[in-house]
């Protein structure tokens, strides 16, 4: 039976090298244009994420959160760690922080601009969640935890999620705003909106992530 599969491995490898698929062929760009029309914003994949397939972005952002909220409830019985393992030599706190200063100016922009451009709001998430964990790493714990609290950012994490959904609510009912002209800052109707919602949600959640592991785990 080995061979057989061998075989029918190699024949599916050359069916791809050779046959070409007809259905790229027919369908040439006709999609992409569509959505571009349809949704008013050149990044087709922020206006498939945040319409056409908007149902499916609610339960993701909903299913981070209760990650977050998971990572919380299993640790919180466990005693928080006595060392705390970060950068201590100057260059490598320098080159952390450097980077994230960066990754937090590719974060805003990402999250701003990221229906026009390739981006959009998670990867601005991510990128806003690497800042935290770079400065988190040559920074004391205690301080990032202050700040957490001063910011009230859990709150403000919970109450992205409940604007994002009630935003993302209106526009399946069909309440859109206007669309506006192609390649502005300001079009795409909710689109800017919610991207720049789900990447506040996610910034928050990975610092509110990175905070538990290092008191707990002490490190992330």
């Amino acid at each position: 039976m080995r061979w057989v599969y061998i075989a029918a491995g190699i024949a599916l490898y050359i069916k791809m090298l050779v046959f070409p698929n007809p259905a790229m062929e027919a369908m040439d760009l006709t999609i992409v244009e569509t959505v571009v029309q349809d949704t008013g914003v050149p990044n087709a994949v922020s206006g498939i994420i945040f319409r056409n397939r908007l149902y499916d972005t609610i339960f993701e952002v909903v299913v981070f959160t209760l990650s977050i909220m998971g990572v919380r409830f299993l640790l919180a019985n466990e005693q928080p760690s006595c060392t705390i393992y970060q950068f201590t030599d100057n260059p490598s706190i320098v080159l952390a922080r450097l980077g994230a200063t960066i990754a937090a100016l590719v974060s805003i922009e990402l999250a701003i601009r990221g229906h026009l451009s390739p981006g959009g709001g998670f990867a601005a998430g991510v990128a806003g969640g690497t800042a935290i964990g770079l400065v988190a790493i040559t920074s004391s714990s205690k301080w990032m935890e202050a700040i957490y609290k001063r910011w009230k950012a859990a709150i403000l994490e919970k109450v992205s999620v409940l604007i994002f959904i009630i935003i993302a609510v209106l526009s399946l009912i069909g309440l859109e705003l206007p669309h506006g002209s192609v390649g502005m800052l300001v079009s795409g109707g909710w689109i800017p909106i919610l991207n720049i919602l789900v990447a506040l949600k996610v910034a928050l959640g990975s610092w509110a992530a990175v905070l538990i592991f290092i008191r707990y785990r002490g490190l992330l």
